[in-house]
């Protein structure tokens, strides 16, 4: 029974979506092991606890965003049928859930070094925060940007034990990109977020504005990438890399139009998907064939 219960809410949080997050903290992780020259003992040991820090603080997020939007998703018709309204989780368990992911969260941090420890609870504050922005601020796919976005800097901070700004474009860029999709998505909600005076950007725009927004989003997030190219000094396959995301994008924007949402889903979810296993398989490649060191 407790089994069933965990897939299902592993079901809900829609676990395998951690591959939007992940290669970008593990381009971080590797990008500070450059930095160091691949000169850190216990390398995978290092890369073992980012990986178990990431999938735990994205799983207690997204459980407690389900959590706390419970009512209004019961309300909703393309999302009634989600776990908690359709009562296939009972709350109590899923706030187990998030308590859970929560403290693995911090026993991570706590095996990486101490400043990631003293940071856990802010980012989990961070995270935390996203679920009630939607309710009093147009901002709200900028907050949810911010909680994906930390993922590159707190990876870079669990090798090297402090931050450098220049990790910090690299943040940026995973924070537009987060939140330009998430102003596609949220355009199928467009009339429910009228109803209930919800702050969805496509709801205070209307939709062709909310498009024309997302783009712009997606232009700001390739010019922190090449800001991230030229500060660090990476190679010709980080660059291609890039290349690859700018022609993944304008993709996606292509199968959305005001009028036509039909393949909302495909954009959202496919298309982000290569967005950032590829980013991360190019510049991986660009950093391993490069002489480390900057």
């Amino acid at each position: 029974m407790l089994w069933y219960r965990l897939r299902l809410t592993l079901d809900m949080i829609k676990f395998e979506h951690s591959v939007f997050a992940l290669p970008f903290a593990l381009t971080g992780a590797l990008l500070a092991f450059r930095q160091n020259g691949f000169d850190s003992p216990g390398i995978w040991r290092q890369v073992f606890w980012i990986v178990v820090a990431m999938v735990a603080a994205r799983s207690a997020a997204m459980a407690f965003n389900r959590l706390i939007d419970a009512e209004i998703d019961a309300r909703n018709p393309r999302t009634k049928m989600r776990h908690l309204p359709a009562r296939l989780l009972s709350p109590g368990f899923t706030w187990g859930f998030v308590v859970a992911a929560s403290l693995l969260l911090f026993f991570a941090a706590f095996e990486l070094n101490r400043l990631c420890l003293r940071l856990a609870p802010l980012a989990l504050a961070i995270l935390f925060f996203y679920s009630y922005t939607k309710r009093f601020t147009t901002f709200s796919h900028m907050v949810l940007g911010l909680s994906l976005g930390i993922a590159p800097a707190a990876a870079w901070i669990a090798v090297r034990g402090s931050l450098d700004p220049r990790i910090l474009l690299l943040t940026a860029a995973v924070m537009f990109w987060t939140a330009g999709f998430d102003v596609i998505y949220s355009c199928q909600d467009y009339d429910f977020d009228r109803e209930e005076g919800l702050w969805s950007v496509p709801r205070v725009l209307g939709i062709a504005a909310a498009l024309r927004v997302a783009r712009l989003l997606h232009v700001l997030m390739v010019g922190c990438l090449a800001a991230l190219v030229y500060t660090l000094h990476v190679g010709a396959l980080a660059v291609a890399g890039v290349a690859a995301i700018v022609a993944l994008l304008i993709y996606e924007h292509s199968l959305v139009k005001p009028n036509d949402l039909s393949r909302v889903n495909a954009a959202f979810f496919t298309m982000n998907g290569y967005v950032s296993v590829l980013f991360f398989l190019f510049w991986a490649a660009d950093i391993f064939l490069l002489k480390p060191g900057v």
